[in-house]
């Protein structure tokens, strides 16, 4: 998320774009630009500069700030998503591996925009932490999906209240691992978080 190269076109290649092709690229600018900035300190005029466009096609695009600032948030929600599904086949904690995989090396490579992106969503714009809140719900849902199910866990209260804290553990795990990784090679964090959850699920009644 904070990653993202992207390359200036030129004023001809800026004229090819499709629609959707300058979508996209507007929302991985945003992106980029987290790496240096908070969320509400994107503004249009910065990002129609770096861009190369008016101030008018951004508005054009998203009507606003705030519903760029909201696509932003949904995009890297989506890409996290993506990048975080498990395996299709697998044992259990094979597939639960795979998944807890893309997300520490999503969070490794786009920690800063991801700090940012959090950060505004425990803040007091309803929009931006609907979406969190979505996303973590449906990561959360995985494991009660028959296609995407990873340990096959029961669909009570109970295991729900222990994947919430779970999420919540790993989400602060990881970034604080990527500001001191107290002695934890990357593949380690995987191993612990991976193998915290179906010990947490076990002591349950």
């Amino acid at each position: 998320m904070g990653r993202v190269t992207t390359t200036t076109p030129s004023p001809r290649s800026r004229s090819r774009l499709t629609p959707d092709q300058r979508r996209l690229q507007l929302l991985e600018l945003g992106i980029r630009l987290l790496t240096n900035r908070s969320l509400e300190e994107l503004s249009i005029d910065t990002l129609a500069e770096e861009a190369g466009i008016s101030r008018g096609l951004l508005y054009h695009y998203f009507g606003g700030k705030q519903g760029y600032l909201e696509a932003v948030v949904q995009y890297a929600a989506d890409d996290l998503y993506r990048r975080t599904a498990p395996p299709a086949e697998g044992e259990p904690l094979e597939r639960l591996l795979g998944s807890i995989t893309g997300y520490v090396d999503y969070v490794i490579e786009n920690q800063d925009a991801y700090r940012s992106l959090l950060k505004s969503a425990a803040g007091s714009n309803e929009a931006l932490r609907a979406i969190y809140e979505t996303t973590f719900t449906a990561l959360a849902d995985r494991f009660f999906t028959v296609d995407t199910g990873t340990l096959d866990l029961p669909d009570t209260p109970a295991v729900r209240l222990v994947i919430h804290a779970w999420q919540a553990m790993v989400e602060d795990l990881v970034l604080t691992w990527c500001d001191n990784p107290a002695g934890l090679t990357r593949d380690d964090l995987v191993k612990v978080i991976t193998s915290a959850l179906p010990a947490i699920i076990d002591t349950l009644p």
